[in-house]
């Protein structure tokens, strides 16, 4: 069944492979990106582009995640195109590299803010609509970092992204009684085929980070390097969009609450595991189970 489906920070990397992914297997996608008529007019082009040549429902919608009013903006839009916003991919997320104390806490918030803040800008704007219908997907985009390896210089990306899957766990029971559905996907490290690490923030304190440099010398290029090695050679990001295209297509009250795809097996998924028995087992003892499932 075909349904419409907005995606956050859809301009390039996961978010733009996924909004291909999903229109090919016959959704109305709106691939969410800031500044459409001016940075992002290439990647909004290449989507109309794309949306024409394969004969599918592929629009941009402009979408500043970190402006309430655009995000107002944008879903009026789509819910005035169409029927309404079906699934909402919360894929927006900004990593960074450096030493954490090298980061001011000015970057910090800007970090936050878009990893975390801004979903909840999203959901501000999509739930009530949701919530009338007793229908909906939330779909998150997390990180292996939460529970798997992280390895140094990387942690304001892995803390905030740590912060999201927190604030999606909760989400997930507090909407299972309007009906609901929330999902997780959870990438690895992939250091190739998106611009996840071309274009990390860097730390603006650059005295704080020679510092580390002298003791660390060269580290920051190592971190990205051995990620790489961790990988097979096949490792191919496009893998998440189809693992999203799949969640997505499966029936309400049938979707799996995590799906990892991580090639380089950090560990993130047997933790992950771990923690989500231990999240079931805990609302067992407190029945209150039913939550754990939307209402059909």
């Amino acid at each position: 069944m075909s349904q419409t489906i907005l995606i956050s920070g859809a301009s390039s990397g996961f978010g733009a492979m996924t909004a291909q992914a999903l229109a090919d297997d016959g959704h109305t996608v709106y691939a969410g990106m800031r500044d459409v008529a001016g940075h992002n007019a290439h990647a909004a082009a290449d989507a109309a582009q794309y949306a024409e040549e394969n004969s599918v429902d592929l629009r941009t919608v402009e979408l500043d995640v970190s402006d309430q009013a655009s995000v107002d903006t944008a879903v009026r839009t789509v819910t005035e195109e169409g029927d309404g916003v079906d699934v909402v991919v919360h894929n927006a997320g900004h990593m960074v590299l450096g030493p954490t104390e090298a980061f001011t806490p000015e970057q910090l918030e800007e970090i936050y803010d878009t990893n975390v803040i801004s979903t909840q800008r999203i959901n501000r704007a999509v739930l009530p609509q949701m919530r009338e219908r007793h229908d909906g997907l939330l779909l998150w985009v997390g990180s292996s970092s939460t529970y798997g390896g992280t390895p140094p210089y990387l942690s304001p990306y892995f803390a905030s992204k740590a912060a999201e899957d927190h604030v999606a766990k909760s989400y997930a029971v507090e909407l299972s009684r309007f009906g609901i559905d929330s999902a997780m996907v959870i990438p690895g490290s992939f250091t190739s085929g998106t611009n996840h690490f071309a274009h990390a923030m860097s730390p603006d304190d650059k005295e704080t980070a020679q510092v580390y440099d002298e003791l660390y010398p060269g580290l920051m290029d190592d971190v990205a390097e051995r990620l790489a090695e961790l990988a097979p050679p096949d490792a191919d990001p496009t893998e998440v969009a189809r693992t999203i295209v799949r969640v997505v297509d499966t029936p309400k009250g049938r979707r799996p609450f995590r799906v990892t795809v991580d090639p380089a097996h950090d560990g993130s998924e047997e933790a992950s595991d771990v923690a989500d028995h231990v999240r079931e087992d805990f609302y067992e003892r407190i029945r209150l189970s039913d939550l754990l499932t939307p209402r059909p």
